[in-house]
């Protein structure tokens, strides 16, 4: 017999567009070639060009590039909302249900109190968490 993960009932989360989750300290959004593509047509922009504007290299990977204060540098400032939220890198749209976060009940009551969206609206059955958890390992 196979054991159940914890949520093996579900999660609640509802994205409340908060921007919390885009902000705080410094650390990695991380991007693929497609995804980058995917942003850059979005804004408008030549890959090329918008890798060298808003993407760093962190040895064989690459993230977004963040502002000095640790926001995401497409999280606007005065409405702390996502600027490419449509085509937002898999990271952002698996978001909360990373591994990290998923690991004990405890690490998910800790990201309730700091995401006003999580253990709230919609329960998310176990399937759909565990796709976005083995989607990208955070």
């Amino acid at each position: 017999m196979v054991d159940k993960p914890w949520y093996h009932e579900g999660l609640r989360f509802e994205c409340t567009h908060c921007g919390t989750c885009c902000s705080g300290a410094p650390g990695f959004v991380w991007v693929n070639d497609e995804e980058i593509a995917s942003i850059a047509e979005e804004i408008g922009q030549e890959q090329q060009a918008f890798e060298a504007a808003y993407v760093r290299k962190i040895g064989i990977r690459k993230s977004l590039r963040e502002f000095p204060n640790g926001d995401c540098v497409f999280l606007n400032a005065e409405t702390r909302t996502c600027r490419v939220y449509p085509v937002r890198p898999r990271q952002c749209h698996t978001w909360p249900f990373w591994e990290s976060n998923l690991k004990t009940a405890d690490e998910w009551t800790r990201i309730c109190r700091s995401c006003p969206g999580a253990g709230r609206g919609p329960r998310h059955k176990l399937a759909e968490i565990e796709a976005a958890r083995t989607l990208m390992k955070i």
